[in-house]
Formats: structure tokens, C-alpha cells, sequence
């Protein structure tokens, strides 16, 4: 018998929760580390990416925000150190923008004459300067020696030590075995003694800034590095100084260094149609083309050339010349010029030109024509299919991109693109004046002289006409009559200016093979404008970003190497007084301002 039942609970009016953690919970770290992990796992992916990423970017920001904050703290500690010692600046007491060199006197005599165009030996012309400046060696016969000043003016390891810390990019390659041309011959050994009769006291001087370079570059300079680096870039500025300061100095250690460097370049040549890529890796070998393109550009693959030479020539290894002499007559047989003008681009691949059509003597062709005229020289004026390349280029350059502006007629060089005449003037080709008049200089006809004074007066102007005295990156002209417009136009995507060499390098040649002194007037313009808008008072130069705004310049915070391997070069040798000094029948300039002596026949 059961039970009665019991009656039922009595309604409720609430709700009872009991919370529990679970098992084992003890309020600690490791629970809490469960219970975040549990609840990261319950994210999608694309949350936990995000909230990665913003991590991530929270902790780059934070500590570049810190390094920045040393960097100010660091400068400001030295400048309270600087003040310590010397007292704070006081204002009125010294320009701004001081000049780097006193002002050249005016001249008070007419210009001198121009010297017999196809005489192999030049006239001596009365020249003239600052005339505070003294740039001459003070031993008199001594006119190779380096100077106090002169870091800059042979081959300094500057384009090295950018490259050790900058990590650009480098090609190397292989070429077939050729036989030199006439005229150019390779030592069976070494031939460190092939230069001794040029002015060999200048291997006996010691001067404190010179060694200090030296020092550096014995301990320092090491190419035994896994970097990319670019050929073209690599041969003109790194090898084409230790080849220069191996001939200035006498010293075998730079000769050493630029055949280890040639060496490690090599590699780039290994393509299938021995035309090299653009980058190698100095330490594996490797070479590859852009990331972007199969393509090398033309000025680079023909511009590399006197260095190469001149360095089988000093050590006797014919690999180096071999390479690059193959490149020379590759390019010289191939279809696609348009009267010795060649396009911008050529494949590695099938060794063709690319991107046919298009004709310029501005960026990525510029230096092919320097080189073709440079070589003939360097070699001892031998090798006439050079010279035949350089005439009918020159010729092609008259035919196809010279026209007149707008309303002052001002000579200028356009591009041409598949018919169309374009005028369209890259800074760049102001390196074409130097060039004619140097193979003037050399024998060629006396209307190369004639075109290139009219284009310096053009290169000038491009200077002139901008508000800040300084050339923009390119230019476009006016060709048609147009009321009282000017004759340069510039588009708001070209008004920058980075400290390029080539108008003042122009005017150096220009001033060494005539002696008018206006050339120098001219350079010492655009330097009081280089140290007007572009001169940083803490030190150093900043290429601008708005040549029309003298108020505004916009500097970038960027000096290029080439300022100080080239432009300041050309202006230090455009004001000196001695003609001799680098003379232009013993050497030859590379594309990066490096000298390397001119070939003499045995």
C-alpha cells in the first residue's frame, strides 16, 4: 500500500541561477589562458587575421615612433653639446646659405678663340677663374696629386660605401672568346707599369684624406656580401673610381679591389644571348633580370664598357673586355635602329631590340651614345666601326629630334615615338653638348662644335627660365608662336631637381676646349642656385621637389651620390684654372665623372 501523495510545491516567484566555473577553477592565470584560448578559437579566421595584422602594425608603429624620438633626442643632444663648446649661432653674423667657392672675376677681355677643330694637339688659351680659388697641386709638375679638397675629384669610395649599405642591385655575365680589334690589344701579364710615364711623382705624395680613404677601403670595403646589386650602376660608380684611383694614386690595392669586384660582375653575362642582365648578387653569382621585365635597358648594357676594357688591360684577364666587346657588336649588327638611333630596350633573351619605335637620348639610352664616341677615343682612336656608330647617330639626331622653339629659337634634342615628333627634353641629354664638343676636340667635324655650343646655351636656359635657377627633370618646348608664351613648359610631374651633373658637366668641356670664360659664369650661377635652394645648413644638399617655387623648393631630404661623384666635380674642374689638370688628351671621363687614361699605341 502506498503513500498518499504529497501535495504539490507552492508556486514560486523567481528564478534561482547558480553559477559554477567548472571544474578545478582556483581564480588563476591558467584558467583565464584556457578561457582566452577557448574564445580565440571561436573567431573566424578573417577576425584573427585582422585583429593579427592590427597587432602587428601597432607594434612596427611603436617602434619606429621610438627610434625616431632617439634620432631627435640624439641630434638635439649634440647640437646642446655643439653650443656648449662653441656657443649657440648668433643670426647676422653669417649667410644662411654661405657659397662654397668666392665669385669668379668678370671677364674684361673677348672670349678666346676657338681652337683649330680637327688639330690633335689643342691651343693654350688665356683662362681665367676665382681668384681665391687654388686647386692646383703644389708641387708644379706634379698634376695628378691629390689634394687636400680633392676626395671627391679621383674616385672616391663613396659609390662603394653606398653600396655596401644600400644593397642596390648587380648583374654578372660570361662572354665568348674575341679577339681584340686593332688598336686594342691585351697585355699577355699584368700591366701595372702601362700608366708610369703619366706624371709619376703623384704616386709618391701622402696626403692625410687620401690615406684616410685608403684606410677605409683596405678594412672596409668587402664584396663578399649576399646583396643584389645592378650592373650598370655598380661598373660606373664603384669600378670606374677604384680604376680611376688606381691610375691618380699608383696604389695596387684599388686595382685588386676593382678585379675582385669585376669578378663578382661577371655572372650577369651568362644569358643566352650574352647581352647581360641588370642584377647580381655579388656573394652567390646569380644574375636575374627585373622583377617586372626580361628586358635590360640599352644605355646600361653599352655603358659599362670602358671600365671593363681598361680593367683587362691592367690585369691581363681578357674575360672582362671579351664580355663586353661582344655586347658593342651585337648591338652594332642588329635591326630596329632608325639611322644610328637605337631604342630603349633590348631582350636578354633574344638579344633584339624591344619597344621598337621609340627614339630618345634622354633616360635608358642617354649614355649609349657618350660610350660609342668614349670608346673610339680611349682605345687610341683605332676603332672606326665606334666612330661610324657615333657619326651616323649624330647625323640620325640631327635628321629626326633637333628643332628650334618658340619664340627665342632655342636648339633643342625631342624624342620620337613611332612617327611623332615629341618635344620633350629630359635633363639627362644635356650631356650631349660635352660629348660633341669632346669629339670635336678629337677631329671630328667642326659642326659638331657649332650644335653643341647652340645646346648648351639650351641646357642653360632650362636653368635660367625656372624660378630657382635650376633645371626640372624634363622640359617640353614650345614649337609654335604662341602670343607672348615661353619657350620651356614644365608639367607639374617634372618640376623636381636632383642635383643632376649634366649642365654643368657640359660646361666644363665647353670651357676646357674653347676658353670662354662665360661658360664659367654660367656654372657659377647654377652653383649660387644649388647653394640657394637645395643647401641644407646642418650640412649637405637636398634634391627639391619645385624648381618654380623659390620660396617653397620642397626639398626631399635626398642627396644622390652622384652630386658629389659628378656635379661638384665638374664645377671644381670648370673652375680651375689649370687646363691641364685631367687633361682631355690623356684622359677620358666615365659616365660617372671617373677618369681613366686615353690608350697610347706601343
Amino acid at each position: 500500500m502506498y503513500p498518499p501523495p504529497l501535495p504539490p510545491p507552492p508556486p514560486r516567484d523567481f528564478i534561482s541561477v547558480t553559477l559554477s566555473f567548472g571544474e578545478g577553477y582556483d581564480n588563476s592565470k591558467s584558467w583565464r589562458r584556457r578561457s582566452c584560448w577557448r574564445k580565440w578559437k571561436q573567431l573566424s579566421r578573417l577576425q584573427r587575421n585582422v585583429i593579427l595584422f592590427l597587432v602587428a602594425f601597432l607594434t612596427i608603429y611603436g617602434l619606429l615612433s621610438y627610434i625616431n624620438s632617439a634620432n631627435r633626442w640624439e641630434a638635439l643632444s649634440v647640437k646642446l653639446l655643439e653650443e656648449r663648446r662653441t656657443g649657440p649661432e648668433i643670426p647676422g653674423l653669417k649667410p644662411a646659405n654661405p657659397p662654397v667657392l668666392p665669385v669668379p672675376q668678370k671677364a674684361d677681355a673677348n672670349p678666346a678663340h676657338l681652337p683649330e677643330i680637327l688639330s690633335q694637339t689643342p691651343r693654350k688659351h688665356l683662362r681665367r677663374g676665382p681668384p681665391s680659388l687654388q686647386i692646383r697641386a703644389p708641387n708644379k709638375d706634379w698634376k695628378l696629386g691629390w689634394q687636400g679638397d680633392a676626395k671627391q675629384e679621383t674616385g672616391e669610395p663613396a659609390p662603394a660605401r653606398q653600396e655596401e649599405n644600400a644593397q642596390t642591385t648587380v648583374i654578372s655575365w660570361r662572354g665568348a672568346v674575341i679577339e681584340p680589334e686593332r688598336g686594342t690589344q691585351l697585355p699577355s701579364r699584368r700591366a701595372e707599369a702601362s700608366t708610369k710615364h703619366i706624371y709619376p711623382e703623384a704616386r709618391t705624395q701622402k696626403v692625410p684624406e687620401f690615406e684616410e680613404a685608403k684606410e677605409w677601403v683596405s678594412q672596409k670595403l668587402d664584396f663578399e656580401k649576399d646583396v643584389d646589386v645592378n650592373l650598370f650602376e655598380s661598373t660606373i660608380r664603384i669600378l670606374g673610381s677604384l680604376l680611376s684611383t688606381y691610375h691618380l694614386s699608383g696604389d695596387s690595392l684599388f686595382l685588386k679591389k676593382a678585379e675582385d669586384l669585376g669578378n663578382r660582375l661577371m655572372p650577369a653575362f651568362r644569358t643566352p644571348s650574352k647581352i647581360p642582365y641588370s642584377d647580381v648578387n655579388i656573394g652567390t653569382g646569380i644574375a636575374h633580370p627585373p622583377r617586372w621585365t626580361s628586358d635590360s635597358t640599352v644605355a646600361e648594357v653599352t655603358s659599362i664598357q670602358l671600365e671593363f676594357r681598361e680593367l683587362s688591360r691592367l690585369t691581363g684577364v681578357k674575360k672582362f673586355q671579351e664580355a663586353v666587346q661582344e655586347v658593342t657588336r651585337h648591338v652594332h649588327s642588329l635591326s630596329g635602329k632608325k639611322d644610328g638611333l637605337v631604342p630603349m630596350f633590348i631582350s636578354t633573351h633574344s638579344g633584339l631590340f624591344t619597344h621598337l619605335g621609340v627614339f630618345t637620348l634622354g633616360a635608358r639610352a642617354d649614355s649609349y651614345y657618350e660610350y660609342l664616341l668614349k670608346q673610339w677615343i680611349q682605345g687610341g682612336k683605332t676603332e672606326t666601326q665606334l666612330l661610324e656608330d657615333y657619326m651616323e647617330a649624330v647625323e640620325g639626331i640631327k635628321k629626326h629630334l633637333l628643332q628650334q622653339s618658340q619664340p627665342s629659337r632655342l636648339t633643342f634634342v625631342g624624342e620620337l615615338a613611332h612617327g611623332q615628333f615629341s618635344p620633350k627634353m629630359d635633363h639627362l641629354v644635356c650631356f650631349l653638348p660635352g660629348t660633341l664638343a669632346l669629339g670635336a676636340h678629337h677631329g671630328l667635324p667642326a659642326d659638331h662644335m657649332e650644335l653643341a655650343k647652340a645646346l648648351m646655351e639650351t641646357c642653360y636656359q632650362m636653368n635660367r627660365q625656372m624660378e630657382t635657377g635650376l633645371s626640372p627633370e624634363i622640359v617640353h618646348f614650345n614649337i609654335y608662336p604662341q602670343g607672348r608664351q615661353k619657350d620651356v613648359e614644365v608639367k607639374p610631374a617634372d618640376r623636381h631637381n636632383l642635383l643632376r651633373p649634366e649642365t654643368v658637366e657640359s660646361l666644363f668641356y665647353l670651357y676646357r676646349l674653347t676658353g670662354d670664360p662665360k661658360y664659367q659664369d654660367w656654372g657659377w650661377k647654377i652653383l649660387q642656385s644649388f647653394n640657394t635652394h637645395t643647401r641644407i645648413p646642418s650640412g649637405g644638399y637636398s634634391s627639391i621637389s619645385n624648381v618654380r617655387n623659390p620660396r617653397k623648393p620642397e626639398p626631399r631630404d635626398k642627396m644622390e651620390s652622384f652630386f658629389l661623384g659628378e656635379t661638384l666635380k665638374y664645377l671644381y674642374l670648370l673652375f680651375s684654372d689649370d687646363t691641364e689638370y685631367l687633361s682631355l688628351d690623356s684622359f677620358v671621363f666615365n659616365t660617372e665623372a671617373h677618369p681613366l687614361p686615353i690608350w697610347t699605341q706601343a
